[in-house]
């Protein structure tokens, strides 16, 4: 039985990136002596097991046949027999099909093991796929264009953009969960440049399946492509930030529906709904005349009574972009300092306890102090 760090880590180690998580592939055992070694058994599709002492990821090498759609859709053939040169066959790029020898210390030793050359390919900075068997995962084409967006300095190999295709055109990308589809969109989006990720998707086709209709027609446009880039490179670098930014010209309903399809985070949702405010509150191409009645609308959508740090998140994301805030602010400003207690007690001693009449007495002071910000006598 011998042990292997392969994959990712071995990847940034070359490239002098720091490494977080390694995994091993373990070669020439079974399951029962990997459980007669203490090791603890958790894999589902295919034998993984937990280290006795540091809870690491072990998996026995293994093999894979496609028997249906999807990326499950595989049966893994795990044996003492599969050497580490077919496990690593099994793997999508050449630059993450690298091994190298774990010692009892658990440390890694020896030459790197690469029989599909992907040191080659990582110094001239192309990603590859490692055999025809890539195109069977649909999944992959999520992962190339999440690599891509961190590492935006690489290229896509002319056959595996071909191959890329091919996965589009099978129509099994429909076959992808939710949440693959999502947990891969949301790395790719607050990698280095998310649009190499955006790019793949147009390049391959891929984006009018897995996209909302709106924004893979927008991102055929270059003027939206080169406007998205220099949001990107003004704009925050959290998830919520950079989702809105991506779906800012879309209705919120629109949000609601994809982020319904994908599974998307309520909170990073409700982020972009209220960026994407529909009426146009925050707009970048003209000074908006901002209406009262509007900007307390659009408070009251974004909970600012309850939520004042998102409200104050979106503006600050709107005002980094170079969009005209500053009323709003100063509206925003004006409503947080309405004395509340003072609004209540101006009620009628029998309505104070009528929820309605509070409701509209506190409306109507804020209203009036969102007015007084944006009008000024």
């Amino acid at each position: 039985m011998k042990i292997y760090a392969v994959g990712g880590a071995i990847r940034d180690t070359l490239m002098g990136l720091p490494v977080h998580d390694i995994d091993y592939v373990v070669v020439g055992s079974s399951v029962e002596e990997m459980i007669a070694k203490g090791y603890r058994p958790v894999g589902k599709d295919f034998p993984v097991f937990l280290h006795p002492e540091t809870q690491a990821e072990y998996a026995l090498a293994r093999t894979e046949r496609k028997t249906g759609k999807g990326y499950k859709g595989f049966h893994f053939y795990a044996d003492p027999s599969v050497s580490l040169e077919q496990d690593l066959e099994r793997r999508d790029l050449t630059i993450n099909a690298m091994a190298q020898e774990v010692g009892a210390d658990g440390r890694q030793f020896g030459p790197i093991i690469d029989p599909y050359n992907g040191q080659e390919d990582l110094a001239a900075k192309v990603f590859r796929h490692v055999s025809d068997a890539f195109a069977e995962d649909p999944l992959r084409l999520l992962r190339i264009a999440r690599f891509s967006a961190r590492f935006p300095e690489f290229s896509v190999a002319d056959e595996t953009l071909a191959a890329l295709k091919a996965i589009t055109q099978s129509g099994e990308l429909k076959a992808l969960s939710a949440e693959r589809i999502w947990q891969e969109l949301a790395r790719g989006l607050v990698a280095s440049n998310p649009m190499h990720l955006f790019q793949i998707l147009l390049n391959t086709g891929a984006a009018s399946t897995l996209l909302p209709a709106t924004l893979a027609a927008k991102l055929a446009e270059e003027p939206f492509r080169e406007q998205l880039i220099a949001y990107f490179s003004d704009g925050g670098n959290s998830l919520e930030e950079r989702c809105a930014m991506t779906l800012m010209e879309l209705s919120a309903s629109e949000i609601r529906s994809w982020a319904d399809c994908v599974r998307m985070p309520i909170e990073v949702r409700d982020f972009c709904e209220i960026f994407s405010d529909p009426k146009g509150l925050i707009n970048q191409s003209r000074n908006t005349a901002y209406q009262a009645v509007d900007v307390l609308g659009w408070f009251n959508r974004a909970d600012l009574w309850r939520k004042p740090d998102r409200a104050q998140a979106i503006l600050n994301l709107a005002d980094k972009l170079g969009f005209s805030v500053l009323p709003l602010v100063n509206a925003m400003r004006n409503a947080q300092a309405i004395n509340t207690a003072e609004i209540i007690a101006g009620v009628a001693a029998e309505d104070r306890s009528n929820g309605e009449r509070i409701g509209a007495a506190l409306g109507a002071a804020r209203l009036a102090a969102v007015t007084a910000a944006l009008h000024p006598k």
